[in-house]
Order: structure tokens, then C-alpha cells, then sequence
């Protein structure tokens, strides 16, 4: 009867993994270094924060290299070490900062081709990450309105294969629904969402207000129809305006709630840079 009792109760709470966001600091260490921690399941690569409305597609990886000299090619090898460790490795497009948007569907047909051509299992003589080949896209939709996510996330998906599928992932903020990727989201299409519970007081967790607004929103999102859902948090206190939640505050009250969700995936920290000055990921990867 023990036995029975302790197996229940290991199932009973969901297992998450850890998504990270990496690209956006040269002093993060490599694509590479940040996989072989072991601590995470899925890295975005981010960003290509310049596409659609007709401008050429630009990469920007910081401090790491520069794609406009083809300096970027050896993160390939990276993006391949971190797949051969089961790591699924996304490019994420748009970001805080930025110049991109959608002006039409066919608009968004091309943005999809030139990513399944660049990044993804497409080819081109102008790969930017050379030869390897992205698990998916990650949408990190802040600005160029809400038109046509929808129809990017559509054609992507069209580009799936067996066996070898294109994954979507998003991050959208906690309020619900998300002004740029409300409409996307519901098309179902979206494999793994983070939502950025952090930047936006009324749903973030705080040790003043706790986890009540956290939890109405983990809720609504929590319905939408995406495999997975992630909740995203800043790994430092510096790495957003507001939102970072201790250690201790997040395994001792804000996973217990998240949890409750069959749809909960894991955490999702930004980014590798801050998580790399606090070890957060290393505190709370057994709790996660």
C-alpha cells in the first residue's frame, strides 16, 4: 500500500522543463555552454527583430557576432550540440525592440518562406545560422500591430513534415487576451506559449499582493488551445521593470498554483545572461 501511496503522489504534480531565451548579450557565454548545463528543455535564439512589410530580414544576436559579415554561421554547430542533447532550439522573431509587422497575408506567406528557407529545413545560399536546422519559430510579438499572426503561424505549420514537424512557441504578456497575438493564439497552431508574467503589475506575482492576480490570469491562459503553457519570469531583478519573484516565493507559492494545470509546461526564464549572474534556473530546476 506504501508503494501505491508514494507513486500517486509523484504523479499527482506535473514535471516542467525550463525554456531560456539566449542572443542577447555577449557576456552570456555561448549558445553551446548555456545547453550543456542541462538545465534547459528549449532555447530561443533571439531575435530577428527586423522582417515583413517588405524589408529584408535582419538578424541581431548582440554582442555574439555579426550575421552581416556571415559571422554568425558557427552558432550552427551550437544549434546542433544543443539538438543532439534533446534540446529544442527555436529562432525568436520580433522582441522589444524592433522593426517588423505583417501588412498582408501574402506578406506573411513570404516572412514564412524566408524562414523556412533561412532557419528551418528550407534552403537558400544566405542561411545566417549556416546549416542547421531550427526546431521552430517563437513568436515575441511587442509591436508592429496585431494583423496576420495568424496567417504566419498557418503557413509555417504547413511546412511540417513527418517526423519532422515545425514547432510554434509564443510570449505573450499575462494580460489576457494578448493585443498582437490574441488571434494567432487561438488558431490552436501554437505548440509551447510562455507568457511573460513579468512588466505588467495586475498579473504578476508579488510578495505585497501574492499570487491572486497570477492565478486569474494562469487561468485564462491556461485555456487557450496551445500544448503547453509556460510561465515566464525574469531571472534577475534587473532583468525587467518589475515581476522577478524569488526563488523561494516561486517554488513555495506560485508553483503550486501553476501546477494545478494539465496544460502547465515549466518556467520560462529571460534570459540566459541574467540567469547566468543569479543561478535561478540551478535553485529551482528540481522544484520546476
Amino acid at each position: 500500500m506504501l508503494l501505491v501511496a508514494v507513486v500517486a503522489l509523484s504523479t499527482g504534480a506535473l514535471a516542467g522543463d525550463i525554456a531560456i531565451y539566449w542572443g542577447q548579450n555577449g557576456n552570456e557565454g555561448t549558445l553551446a555552454q548555456a545547453c550543456a548545463t542541462g538545465n534547459y528543455k528549449f532555447v530561443n535564439v533571439a531575435f530577428l527583430p527586423t522582417f515583413g512589410k517588405g524589408q529584408t530580414p535582419v538578424l541581431n544576436l548582440a554582442g555574439h557576432c555579426d550575421p552581416a559579415t556571415n559571422g554568425c554561421t558557427g552558432v550552427g554547430a551550437d544549434i546542433k550540440s544543443c539538438q543532439r542533447m534533446g534540446i529544442k532550439v527555436f529562432l525568436s522573431i520580433g522582441g522589444g525592440v524592433g522593426s517588423y509587422g505583417l501588412s498582408s497575408t501574402s506578406d506573411a506567406q513570404q516572412v514564412a518562406a524566408y524562414l523556412w528557407n533561412n532557419y528551418l529545413g528550407g534552403k537558400s545560399p544566405s542561411r545566417p545560422l549556416g546549416d542547421a536546422v531550427l526546431d521552430g519559430v517563437d513568436f515575441d510579438i511587442e509591436s508592429g500591430g496585431s494583423a496576420h499572426w495568424d496567417d504566419l503561424a498557418r503557413f509555417l505549420k504547413r511546412y511540417s513534415k513527418p517526423g519532422r514537424p515545425v514547432y510554434l512557441a509564443a510570449a505573450p504578456q499575462c494580460p489576457f487576451p494578448d493585443a498582437s497575438l490574441g488571434t494567432a493564439l487561438n488558431t490552436g497552431l501554437f505548440d509551447y506559449v510562455w507568457v511573460q508574467f513579468y512588466n505588467n503589475p495586475p498579473c504578476q506575482f508579488s510578495a505585497s499582493a501574492g499570487v491572486g492576480g497570477l492565478a486569474q490570469a494562469w487561468a485564462k491562459w491556461t485555456g487557450i488551445p496551445a500544448r503547453r503553457v509556460f510561465l515566464g519570469l525574469p531571472a534577475a531583478p534587473q532583468a525587467a521593470g518589475s515581476g522577478f519573484v524569488e526563488t523561494s516565493d516561486l517554488v513555495a507559492q506560485v508553483l503550486p498554483v501553476v501546477k494545478n494545470s494539465t496544460k502547465y509546461g515549466g518556467i520560462m526564464l529571460w534570459s540566459r545572461y541574467f540567469d547566468g549572474l543569479t543561478g535561478y534556473s540551478d535553485a529551482v530546476k528540481a522544484q520546476v
